[in-house]
Parts: C-alpha cells; structure tokens; sequence
C-alpha cells in the first residue's frame, strides 16, 4: 500500500465519490451496527441499504443517513420476525439498483456481500462472518426451545443449503474481501477460498473511560448481548447457580430471554435491552465480563476492557484475538458450567489491573478503524480494473 495512504487515509479517497452502504438488516444495535456506524461516519454521503429496517434503534448518525430498504420491510411483521424471512434475502438483495455508485461498500454476515454493484463500480466487503447458519453453524440455529422452531426444522435445513449455494454462486461480485478477524479471515479462505485483508471493529474507548468508580458492594458480573443459541448465555446461568454468592445480571433481549428467565437462579437478573446513552454505565460497576459462547470477532469484551473490566471468555473463535490470557481476562476450554466457575475463580486470584484492559482495549480504537479502512478501499478503488483476487477457484 503506497506510504501516501498511511500517512493521511482518508486524504486518499477521491472526491465526491458515490457510495452504497449495504447491511443485511437493521433492527438491533450490536456489533454489526457498531462497524456501519463507523462506516457511516468515514462516507457521511453514502446511501445505506438493508433488507429490513426498524426505523429509531441505531445511532443517531445511522438513523441520519438516508436508507434504502428492500421489498421484504414491508411486508407483515418484517422487524420482529425478520429471521422467518430468510429464503426472501437472496433475491431482496439483488432488487437494490446499485448502478449510480462508484463503491459498493457491504457490511455483510449474510447476504450483503452479494449486492450487484453496477458497471464499472468496485464492491468492498467487510466481512463479520461467512454466513454462520449457512456453513459452520446451522445446527447452534436451529436448537432452540421453541415450538414453532422444532416444527420448522427440516426446512430451515433446506433454507440452510440454498443460502451455502447462494453464497458460493455471488462471490465474484466482491473485489475486496475484509475480515473483522484472523478467526473469520480463516473461515472466508477455507469456504471462500478468496484471500481477506484483518481489520478488527471499532471500539469507541473514550465512551467507557473515565466513569466515576462504583462501591465495592454494588458491583457485579456481568453478561451484554443478544439472548440466542449460539452465545450460550444458558451456560452462565448454570455456573452462576453454583456461585449463588456471586451476582450475575444479563443485558440483553432476544428469543432464549424467556426460557433463560423460567430457568434461572435467584442470584442472576436478567436486565433486557438498556438504552444506549446507560451502556457504559453498566460495564462501569462489573466485576467481570463473561463471554461464554463462540463469535468470530465479538465486539463486547473490548468495550468491557475499555471501562477496566477483566474478562472470562471461552477459548475459541474472536476472544483469542481480543482477550490476553493472564493479563486481561481467563479463559475456559470446555463449555461447562464447571470450567466456567473454576475461570471465574482463577480471575478472582489474578487480580487484574484496570489500566492494563485500557491500555489493550486502545489497540482496537475507533480512529485505527477508520484510518485502515480507508487506505483499503482507496487501494481498491485504484486496483479498479484487477478484478476479484483468489487463492484458487471455488468448486
């Protein structure tokens, strides 16, 4: 990458560039929404596109963007039910008329990236996972306790294998893969077999330093996320019934909210969606920080260790690369409430110093976000006509 790009990014993107943001679905704010939001800010001029939109619960800059939206938002109950929409996305995808643009910029983890980009115009994903449910993760899907699930079953199996063949069938429509992680970037070379670039999410540091301290025996532990399968928030309601001396509260809202509840021990609350303006607040009075499930990046421990708060993680997937063993935070190898518990417990002898998660949490800020992904895409734009890189071609 010419020295130019490095030493002033966004100086290198040329003027009064046309640009379409696409997002696969816009009706929660998590870490997804945390990259479109930096995005949003690096090309304030783009149009955002999403399959699904529920208009007032992104950021304020998204919500100031102009959106588009596909056939699929209006149709009944499309915000709360926009999973069940799933075999829709491939051809709701394809509807958006790209061809004004110069950039194509994709946040994608399901099919974002399969946007048709018009002629001549460069298409730039940034990947958060090759689709989960599609490839490596179906069964964590389609597991859950509910009735309606159990029936649909079989054919969200089939729903599955037609996204995988989808997947394959559009890749030639990105020039430039980006990854949020050596642990994705993996994964986009063994199913993609397409090389990515290593630009891990934004962490908004000075939004969660800097808090005033809470007393000792108002703190707690901690868990922030979305309540589904795969994040296994189930497990740490099991561990925290065999530390009932201990205070365990759940931030977050989704569909295993209410058998997690039904199921839970006195000493774990469960908190639902918080507003946004309060979130640091509630990393501000943890203990710790508990991440019990495998994400291919996952965003929430930094911002834990931003605001000084040591993390238990299990040992797999994105919390290798965000997490350091020993010095801020613990890891757990078996997904059981015991190993969870015996971290717990090996975290409370380390004793870990704040201004050490601080210090780590900055390797992730915002501003190396924004200045990395600008020297990408203005790389990419110059390599215009090279086309699409791969390691060797897709079966």
């Amino acid at each position: 990458m010419p020295d130019t790009f490095r030493q002033s990014p966004r100086a290198a993107l040329p003027p009064n560039l046309r640009v379409a943001i696409i997002h696969d679905w816009l009706v929660t704010l998590r870490g997804g929404e945390r990259v479109l939001d930096a995005l949003c800010e690096l090309f304030p001029q783009a149009v955002v596109h999403t399959l699904v939109r529920l208009p007032g619960v992104a950021t304020p800059r998204i919500e100031a963007m102009r959106h588009v939206t596909s056939f699929a938002d209006r149709l009944p109950l499309a915000q709360k039910k926009h999973r069940w929409l799933l075999p829709l996305y491939p051809m709701a995808i394809e509807s958006f008329d790209l061809s004004q643009f110069d950039l194509v910029l994709s946040s994608s983890h399901c099919v974002a990236k399969a946007a048709l980009a018009g002629p001549g115009a460069v298409h730039v994903c940034y990947c958060h996972t090759p689709v989960r449910y599609a490839w490596d993760r179906t069964d964590d899907y389609v597991s859950g306790s509910s009735p309606l699930l159990k029936l649909a079953r079989p054919a969200l199996h089939v729903a599955a294998k037609l996204l995988r063949d989808f997947d394959v069938a559009t890749l030639d429509r990105v020039d430039h893969f980006v990854a949020n992680s050596h642990n994705t970037a993996n994964k986009i070379k063994q199913f993609y077999h397409r090389e990515a670039d290593v630009v891990p999410p934004p962490v908004e540091c000075d939004r969660f330093m800097g808090l005033p301290p809470v007393p000792e025996d108002e703190r707690y532990d901690l868990l922030l996320g979305g309540l589904v399968p795969y994040k296994r928030a189930d497990l740490a309601v099991e561990a925290w019934r065999l530390m009932p001396e201990r205070q365990l509260k759940i931030v977050g809202d989704g569909p295993e909210r209410a058998r997690l509840v039904r199921s839970a021990p006195a000493n774990v609350q469960f908190i639902g969606r918080v507003p946004e303006s309060e979130l640091a607040s509630w990393y501000a009075g943890a203990r710790l920080f508990v991440f019990p499930g495998e994400e291919d990046f996952g965003i929430v421990p930094l911002e834990a260790q931003a605001a000084g708060v040591p993390v238990v993680a299990l040992g797999k997937g994105g919390a290798l690369e965000t997490v350091v063993d020993g010095k801020t935070g613990v890891f757990f190898h078996e997904s059981t409430p015991q190993a969870l518990v015996a971290a717990v417990q090996q975290l409370d002898r380390l004793a870990v110093d704040p201004d050490t998660c601080r210090q780590h949490a900055r390797l992730f800020d915002r501003q190396a976000f924004l200045d990395r992904m600008a020297a990408i895409v203005a790389q990419a734009l110059l390599n215009r006509r090279g086309g699409p890189q791969h390691t060797h071609e897709v079966a």
